[in-house]
């Protein structure tokens, strides 16, 4: 990896994808069960980016609602070329990241995003998860959660 690019994941900062997230890609494809960081890594394609468009049919929305649910411009999931990109990529895995860590409890993946888009979080001033990843806040919701798994009050 160069100097300039840091691994987060699945890919550099600079948006290539690294032989781990190939690898968790190719994994998540062959095996059924998507259960927590497999959630995520199920939406992956072999090149090791978020498939927008399997996020939007498995959640039942047009690229236009998934766009403004993930505070991102339409063409941030329509072109080919800004659907790979560092912004695009970080906002959708963020709002599946947090999805699920709450699916199990809320009863599914529609009822997590349910959740995430409409239920006020008085700990994070009255804010929806939705609102807080739009705004670059998505540390605070992980944060939150962290603090109610490990038996904090919501």
């Amino acid at each position: 990896m160069a100097k300039a690019e840091v691994d987060v994941g699945h890919r550099t900062r600079s948006g290539r994808a690294t032989q781990r997230g190939l690898a968790l890609a190719k994994s998540a494809s062959l095996h059924a069960p998507v259960t927590g960081a497999g959630f995520v890594t199920s939406f992956m394609t072999p090149a090791g980016f978020v498939d927008v468009d399997r996020v939007a049919d498995v959640f039942r929305m047009s690229k236009g609602q998934l766009a403004q649910t993930a505070g991102l411009g339409l063409a941030s999931v329509t072109k080919a070329d800004r659907r790979v990109a560092p912004k695009a990529q970080t906002r959708v895995t963020e709002m599946l990241e947090i999805i699920s860590r709450v699916r199990d409890w809320a009863g599914g993946e529609a009822q997590a995003m349910a959740w995430y888009r409409s239920q006020p979080i008085p700990a994070l001033d009255g804010r929806t998860a939705e609102a807080l990843v739009k705004g670059g806040g998505a540390h605070a919701v992980r944060e939150y959660l962290d603090h109610v798994a490990l038996g904090g009050f919501a």
